[in-house]
């Protein structure tokens, strides 16, 4: 047969005959006659001992599963050794074709899962396990040094390490670094010991284990609140105020209210004219609604203000006080325990408007994790899962490159 193509694995193959039998496409391949170098004792020979047919699984041609027959030599050589002949299709001991492997080894890394994966090639879960086992490692680049500037956040994992794990990115670029394998201070603080001697500032949310973990590994970093999280503080302080004076509402108002319950999270701006009228009947109902609700506002102003005008702590600073002096006279109970957060994070949020970092990259990339381990219906090991998540984010732009 007479073929006008180069199939890619088979650049050096003899094409003698392609066939369909039963929905399976077969393709009878050789190897031009070549001198080989015996292993035994290095001389050349040219002398065919004997034939061989193996029958080799291939990636699907027209969407037909394929297999090669390939028609293998064995040499002899004068010393007495017999030895098949070099190939470029399938390695020794091997029953699928070199470029099955790396097209398996590419689709474990990015495809859903690893049984939908084996599905696809037409081999079993364990194998496509056991190939992805085999090259992760290779493929990974470990952190040898963290970054100047890193964010932490925890994401509920559910491996045998621990319920919950760790991951660590670069603030800078938004690039996945690391997965610990569970949120104990030990773990963080061992890890920002090894690698962490060139941070400088850490982005966090508001948990005093973490912040433990980096202030004994790292001594005086620059600790960075994500603004999201103390944000939610005022707003959890007025869902918890809404709910305790909807209770004296009449039974329409009342369930009517929680079901409306956005109009008092969103700015007052943006409100529709059925919001605002909503908003409205609510805050006439009660004074303390109405004050936790001006609070609110004052705390967001704030908020767009400081973002606006970083550079300018001093009035950042100010601005935070004086809204501590309005919760103080307002003395709703649940604003002044909100609060009292806040002057425990000062330092660390006014970090925040100082350097401009956030973690809502990492929350971007906990949603990811989460979606790659609900594909997978779970990691029961967290070295998989580890593996799994940090290749996806590191092939997903500029993919697997093909040998």
């Amino acid at each position: 047969m007479n073929f006008n193509i180069i199939l890619p694995g088979l650049e050096d193959a003899i094409i003698t005959k392609a066939e369909e039998i039963k929905g399976t496409y077969r393709v009878h391949i050789k190897l031009p006659q070549r001198v080989q170098q015996c292993p035994e004792c290095g001389n050349p020979t040219n002398l065919v001992h004997d034939y061989r047919i193996q029958r080799i699984q291939h990636l699907k041609m027209f969407e037909r599963d394929t297999y090669l027959f390939y028609h293998k030599r064995r040499y002899r050589c004068l010393c007495g050794k017999r030895f098949p002949e070099k190939n470029k299709v399938v390695e020794r001991y091997q029953r699928h074709t070199i470029e099955w492997n790396q097209a398996l080894g590419i689709r474990v890394i990015q495809g859903k899962n690893f049984k939908d994966t084996a599905a696809q090639f037409r081999t079993s879960q364990a194998t496509a396990i056991r190939r992805f086992d085999h090259i992760s490692s290779g493929y990974l680049k470990e952190v040898k040094e963290l970054p100047k500037v890193i964010a932490i956040d925890e994401y509920k994992g559910d491996t045998n390490e621990g319920k919950f794990q760790v991951i660590i990115a670069n603030a800078q670029t938004g690039e996945p670094l690391d997965i610990l394998p569970n949120r104990s201070v030990e773990t963080v603080k061992n890890y920002l010991r090894q690698k962490g001697s060139h941070v400088e500032m850490v982005v966090m949310d508001m948990s005093y284990s973490f912040k433990s973990a980096v202030k004994q590994a790292l001594g005086k970093p620059i600790i960075i609140a994500d603004r999201f999280h103390f944000c939610r503080y005022i707003y959890w302080a007025l869902d918890r105020v809404r709910r305790r004076v909807q209770k004296e509402f009449n039974e329409y108002d009342r369930k009517k209210c929680k079901i409306m319950r956005h109009v008092f999270y969103k700015p007052q701006d943006k409100l529709s004219k059925k919001q605002s009228w909503y908003l409205e009947r609510y805050l006439k109902q009660s004074e303390e609604l109405k004050c936790a609700y001006q609070l609110k506002e004052s705390f967001r102003i704030w908020f767009e203000t400081s973002k606006k005008n970083g550079a300018l702590m001093a009035e950042v600073k100010e601005g935070l006080k004086t809204f501590y002096n309005q919760v103080i006279e307002s003395g709703i109970k649940e604003f002044i325990q909100a609060i009292k957060t806040l002057k425990n994070w000062q330092i660390e949020i006014l970090n925040s408007f100082a350097f401009g970092y956030t973690n809502g990259f990492v929350e971007g990339l906990n949603n990811q994790t989460k979606v790659i381990k609900r594909n997978a219906f779970g990691f029961k090991r967290y070295d998989r899962l580890r593996l799994r998540v940090l290749l996806h984010h590191q092939f997903k732009v500029k993919g697997i490159p093909v040998i």
